[in-house]
């Protein structure tokens, strides 16, 4: 499968697909391949799950807390529900004003119905928003509506080369900073750090992601004290 765009199942407000090409370069810069690689914010995933794909580290780390988005992750990483399952109810669904609704209403019971109600906020919501209050697409792309963002062969896709990439990537469902925290001696890993909130109390962040808190003058300190490399993004509003 040929990385033409990104391996993540999601349209992701703020993602860093732009940004593969910029790590690609950082990453096969080095004397030597990276152990492990490290996304403690890792939202869509875009450039974690390029680094696996490309053989660009050893191995690869996800880590995220918003439970909707590790509900995905914990399917298709760590096979912790059948993602067949999640695979066959997305090639199934047929989308309409009224399954939407039907699907949204009804109180998930199982890790794949969490995954897979995620996945279809994120595609049928307005820039793939999944923040409380987020809109729905109305005309969408050429007037199709809530369905100008579904393509389910193309998740489908996605979901089965991220499966085939589990013995390269571990996603941990969990607080990215702590994480970063404990492996800030760890000089074999590099760290990839894109936090989705911004330092304002009123950033986008808070109107972009159900998760928008972060202790910033933590993150610094930990950033000062890393003995491995790490690139890190930041918004400023």
């Amino acid at each position: 499968m040929s990385l033409r765009n990104t391996l993540s199942p999601f349209r992701y407000p703020g993602g860093k697909t732009w940004l593969i090409p910029f790590v690609r370069r950082w990453l096969e810069s080095r004397v030597r391949r990276p152990g492990e690689f490290v996304e403690p914010f890792a939202g869509g995933g875009s450039v974690g799950l390029a680094v696996a794909h490309e053989r660009l580290a050893d191995h690869v780390t996800l880590v995220e807390k918003d439970d909707a988005i590790a509900a995905v992750w914990r399917v298709l990483i760590n096979g912790e529900d059948d993602v067949q399952v999640l695979i066959q109810r997305i090639m199934d669904f047929v989308m309409s004003e009224e399954t939407v609704d039907l699907e949204l209403n009804r109180c998930p019971n199982t890790l794949v119905d969490h995954a897979f109600r995620t996945i279809l906020r994120n595609r049928i919501n307005r820039g793939g928003i999944l923040a409380p209050g987020a809109g729905r697409l109305k005309k969408g792309e050429n007037g199709k509506g809530l369905a100008s963002r579904w393509y389910p062969g193309t998740l489908t896709a996605r979901m089965a080369r991220i499966v085939e990439l589990r013995l390269a990537v571990s996603f941990v469902y969990g607080d990215g900073l702590q994480m970063l925290k404990d492996l800030v001696s760890a000089p074999d890993h590099v760290f990839f750090i894109d936090p989705p909130y911004s330092a304002t109390s009123n950033g986008a962040g808070r109107r972009l992601y159900t998760v928008s808190d972060l202790d910033h003058a933590a993150l610094f300190s930990s950033l000062t004290r890393i003995k491995g490399d790490f690139l890190a993004t930041y918004r400023q509003r």
